[in-house]
């Protein structure tokens, strides 16, 4: 079997073979691969390079999604035949003789490590001193009118999970446009915008002027929002400071402290949940999510709406297990009341703050009742940030004049990709009803 040079990613070219063909020869009849056949080639096992074979009989041209699925493969794939150039990998298979053509450049990326940009190795971890002083910033009339300032925006929100734009319109709704200008809005229980401002007879620490701790919101549903935006439309008191933590700054700096603690979050479920006239949610999840790598990708910290722990294991273990996960959840609280890590700013009216709700938690210092504070927020999720941007990021990288071409075969999402960076919505859109957030929906 001949193999000249070492391959890399799939071929967009036509194949060699458009899809399956039958195979002549001794080994067909006696369902016994030849001699030489091989199970790899160029460092790929066959079975995966038959499966992701770029021919248009077993990937649609124009979506790039598979027209075949696994079972349609044969189970006992080999490789008759490998021949690289300098731009592409063919490859023949047994039993059927399929033949695929692989760009090497697309196989040399598949040979990397799989990305998680969720994941806490594909952000930046910061304490305060490392913002300069305040969130990353931005003026909303820029972010309209130019993509390149808006793939700097959301490329800052996906690394660092903040960013704040200035010059919003104070006007009720002014929100929406924002979170519809990064992807898409988010409608909870809460409707699709809420208002954060006191009351004369609250309901829910939202409604007055005491301080909030750090926090997540909605840690009681799942998919919790990963998202959330809040505009100022007015502020005329002393206090009622924002505040944001990085939640997996804080995470590390606990594993590295104390690894036992970390690992007793990471590994406990608990029960976050929250009930009114109309709803009734709760989720079951560690305060400390991981990936299969132990890499930190999700923070859940909320005390006002975390459940009694309950136990797991044998009852007799009850009494000692409590006592260990309540030393490691004040133990992770500690870190998250660090004065070094919290940045904090006033938000000024116009200013709307986005932040990634599954790492960034926000707080607030108390101020006076009395005094006028007025800010509507809403939600989305980071999975329309990463569309728009990676949209942007395509937009920037095509020829002026030339249509925008379709990711390669790997890449192409199962839905329509984000609006692209033109489609950014009217700034004066009417809003909905607002609904009252709870407690945790605080700045």
């Amino acid at each position: 079997m001949p193999i000249a040079g070492s391959p890399s990613p799939v071929s967009t070219d036509p194949p060699l073979s458009t899809g399956p063909s039958a195979s002549t020869g001794p080994s067909a009849s006696t369902g016994l691969p030849p001699a030489g056949a091989a199970a790899q080639a160029g460092g790929f096992a066959a079975a995966w390079l038959r499966a992701n074979c770029p021919c248009a009989g077993c990937r649609d041209p124009g979506s790039g999604q598979r027209l075949v699925s696994i079972t349609d493969q044969p189970a006992d794939v080999r490789v008759t035949e490998a021949v690289a150039d300098r731009d592409d990998l063919r490859v023949t298979f047994w039993p059927d003789g399929h033949q695929s053509v692989f760009r090497r450049s697309w196989l040399a990326r598949q040979s990397a490590p799989a990305a998680d940009e969720r994941a806490q190795d594909a952000r930046r971890l910061w304490v305060a001193a490392d913002l300069g002083g305040g969130p990353p910033a931005w003026a909303w009339p820029d972010y309209l009118a130019s993509a390149a300032v808006r793939e700097d925006c959301l490329a800052t929100l996906m690394r660092d999970g903040i960013a704040l734009l200035r010059a919003v319109p104070r006007e009720p709704g002014a929100v929406l446009a924002v979170a519809a200008g990064m992807g898409y809005v988010r409608e909870t229980n809460y409707g699709r915008l809420f208002d954060v401002r006191v009351e004369a007879t609250p309901a829910n620490l939202a409604f007055t002027g005491l301080p909030i701790a750090p926090h997540t919101d909605n840690p009681y549903r799942d998919p919790v929002p990963t998202v959330q935006l809040l505009h100022c439309l007015e502020t005329a008191v002393a206090g009622g400071d924002s505040g944001l933590v990085d939640g997996f700054r804080a995470a590390e700096l606990l594993r590295a402290a104390d690894p036992d603690a970390f690992g007793l979050l990471a590994a406990t479920p608990v029960t976050f949940a929250y009930a009114d006239a109309t709803a009734s949610l709760q989720a079951t999840r560690p305060m400390i999510g991981l990936d299969p790598a132990g890499r930190i990708r999700e923070i859940r910290f909320n005390d006002r709406s975390l459940q009694p722990w309950r136990p797991a294991g044998p009852a007799g273990d009850a009494v000692a297990a409590a006592a260990a996960f309540y030393a490691a959840y004040r133990a992770l609280a500690q870190v998250l009341l660090r004065p070094e890590l919290m940045v904090t700013f006033r938000l000024e009216p116009g200013d709307c703050i986005v932040f990634d709700n599954t790492r960034i938690l926000h707080a607030r210092t108390g101020f006076a009742a009395s005094g006028r504070r007025h800010l509507q927020g809403c939600y989305a999720d980071l999975d329309g940030v990463s569309s728009t941007l990676a949209v942007l990021r395509r937009g920037a990288r095509q020829p002026p004049g030339q249509p925008a071409a379709v990711p390669d075969q790997a890449a192409v999402p199962d839905q329509a990709a984000a609006p692209d960076q033109a489609a950014v919505p009217d700034q004066a859109a009417v809003p909905d009803q607002a609904a009252a957030p709870d407690q945790e929906a605080m700045p």
